[in-house]
């Protein structure tokens, strides 16, 4: 039952995606390829997760997987991978740790308590989780992007330099 739970989020995760792609102004013949690209990371995410994989790996490692597979896709439709590592890898950001975060902001802000000390704990720990899963989300679509560099650079001509008189 726990991987149908999975299918569906990652079946979110696609139209949020293609939902980002579309804000993006991205190429129409684009968005399907948006679809794939988040659907098939949220599932890594989520999969990892149900097997008690840390939030912050399971997020590096689907958006690794997004910035890999945004590298063919990209030639094969002839535009730059971000159109397609970008929007795909929105939908994993972690909206309900940074909200906690604001919200325990916001209880720190009024009077102070017996659970004071609780409430900085958590508002800590949710801001250090947002923070260490946002960098995971931007070094996972980052580092394949830059080591596959050269097979993604087609015909690279540098112009030389003219000669000044």
């Amino acid at each position: 039952m726990e991987w149908i739970l999975i299918l569906g989020k990652a079946f979110w995760c696609g139209f949020g995606a293609v939902g980002f792609g579309i804000l993006f102004n991205v190429p129409p013949r684009t968005l399907f390829a948006l679809w794939v690209g988040g659907a098939i990371g949220g599932f890594l995410k989520f999969s990892l997760l149900q097997l008690s994989a840390g939030v912050v790996f399971a997020s590096f490692v689907g958006a690794s997987f997004i910035g890999i597979l945004s590298i063919p896709i990209a030639h094969f439709r002839h535009v730059p991978p971000m159109i397609f590592s970008i929007p795909s890898v929105i939908p994993l950001i972690p909206g309900v740790f940074a909200y906690r975060t604001m919200l325990g902001l916001i209880k720190l802000t009024g009077s102070i308590g017996p659970d004071y000390s609780q409430v900085i704990a958590d508002t800590v720990n949710n801001g250090v989780k947002t923070l260490f899963i946002i960098m995971s989300l931007a070094v996972g679509v980052a580092v394949p992007m830059h080591l596959m560099r050269k097979e993604s650079v087609k015909n690279i001509r540098l112009k030389p330099k003219a000669a000044h008189d």
